[in-house]
């Protein structure tokens, strides 16, 4: 039987995205506001986003803080990480600088990045969800996890179970 979360779909009006099936090309720009696509970020290893659910999220923060402490176990998987915030290009360079981090951290160049891949405004508009997705160097997914409440939205420990299998 599969794993939950390895199975787990996102929907979105018009777009769904599901396990081994390819992420779109989200248009980005990176916390110094060069613009990249997220095919850009695709180069012989896989990519593995977190979404944010905002920069002043404590949850997110410590979930962005483990990726940055295990940084090398993801390399060393074939992993390259790229965090992903709601909030506009101010806000992504200026949390950015503060965090000092060992990886890209990217917004939306036009529109939300989040809702480009299914995480939505949950709660009556309030409530950004936050969510991990793998995407392996042909640009299919392979992982997906989504949450309307942040400590749900990333798990290192099935990250890592779906990275040794792609192995």
């Amino acid at each position: 039987m599969p794993s939950p979360s390895l199975s787990f779909c996102l929907f979105r009006e018009f777009t769904m995205l599901e396990i081994n099936t390819p992420v779109p090309d989200l248009d980005l720009v990176d916390a110094t506001g060069a613009p990249v696509r997220l095919h850009d970020y695709l180069d012989r290893t896989h990519v593995l986003l977190y979404f944010m659910r905002a920069t002043t999220c404590p949850v997110c923060v410590r979930h962005v803080r483990d990726l940055a402490r295990h940084v090398d176990e993801y390399a060393a998987l074939g992993a390259r990480i790229v965090v992903v915030v709601p909030e506009g290009l101010a806000t992504a360079r200026a949390w950015a600088a503060r965090q000092a981090l060992p990886f890209p951290v990217v917004t939306g160049a036009h529109g939300s990045p989040h809702e480009a891949v299914g995480l939505l405004r949950t709660v009556f508009g309030a409530v950004q969800q936050s969510g991990t997705i793998l995407v392996d160097p042909a640009g299919l997914v392979r992982y997906i996890k989504a949450a309307t409440l942040p400590t749900a939205g990333y798990d290192r420990a099935a990250v890592l179970r779906a990275l040794t299998a792609l192995r």
